[in-house]
């Protein structure tokens, strides 16, 4: 259910039955002539919106504008619009606030962006971590005062760990699109055969193969990209979002 459209009876249901409340985190970055600048962010949504067909999440307004970087190609003419990282930590920060204010407490991010090497972070996924870290910390000296985590009410939290009523620090996690299990079998690129073959199986209308620009060797393998293998790909990621929203 998309945040936006939820009356606030609808809200609160998906309080109590905690459901994940998702934002799709991204960039608006060039992916050659052949790709739409927002692929990295379409992946997640377009992802989220079949998951949606057969359980319960929340889908937050997407976030398009992270730190794409200049280091593909430079902007002009072709799209990429970053957004330093110093300036989204503020927001996520809000962002969370916010969330947890309404009274959320299984809330999670997902980003495609750079994420191939995801335990190390890059600039967009690290400031949301961070974000998410310190504003669970100040919302609980907040609500529960300090010196919280060591009542005694908190005995359970290391044999717990996993639980998101033992462990409040589970209330907003952080993730890769695809984890390691589907970068097993599945090939990770930039506007190579892996994203191309996404975009196929997702947004094939926004995928011009007309304008495929073989000049550099980023999109060497997108020659061999296809619909099959971008099926492939979103059937792995649905199967990692499951395991991941339960």
């Amino acid at each position: 259910m998309r945040y936006e459209l939820m009356r606030p009876s609808q809200i609160r249901e998906a309080i109590e039955k905690r459901w994940p409340v998702v934002l799709p985190l991204g960039v608006l970055e060039y992916h050659s002539e052949h790709l739409p600048v927002g692929m990295d962010t379409l992946a997640v949504v377009r992802c989220l919106e079949l998951l949606e067909k057969e359980m319960d999440v929340v889908i937050l307004p997407p976030f398009y504008y992270g730190s794409a970087s200049f280091a593909v190609e430079k902007p002009e003419g072709r799209g990429s619009i970053h957004v330093d990282s110093q300036a989204l930590l503020p927001f996520a920060r809000q962002l969370f606030m916010g969330l947890l204010r309404v009274g959320f407490r299984n809330i999670h991010t997902f980003i495609h962006h750079q994420s191939e090497d995801y335990a190390s972070g890059m600039p967009t996924d690290l400031a949301f971590r961070l974000a998410s870290k310190q504003v669970i910390m100040e919302f609980l000296d907040k609500t529960r005062g300090e010196g919280w985590w060591g009542d005694n009410s908190m005995a359970n939290y290391y044999t717990d760990f996993d639980s998101q009523d033992a462990n409040p620090f589970a209330w907003i996690q952080n993730h890769p699109l695809m984890d390691a299990k589907v970068l097993e079998k599945y090939p990770f690129d930039h506007a190579g055969e892996g994203e191309t073959s996404l975009m196929m199986a997702l947004c094939p209308d926004q995928v011009d193969m007309n304008s495929y620009d073989t000049s550099k060797w980023y999109v060497a393998s997108a020659a061999k990209a296809s619909k099959a293998t971008g099926d492939m790909g979103v059937s792995l990621i649905l199967d990692h979002l499951r395991r991941v929203l339960k």
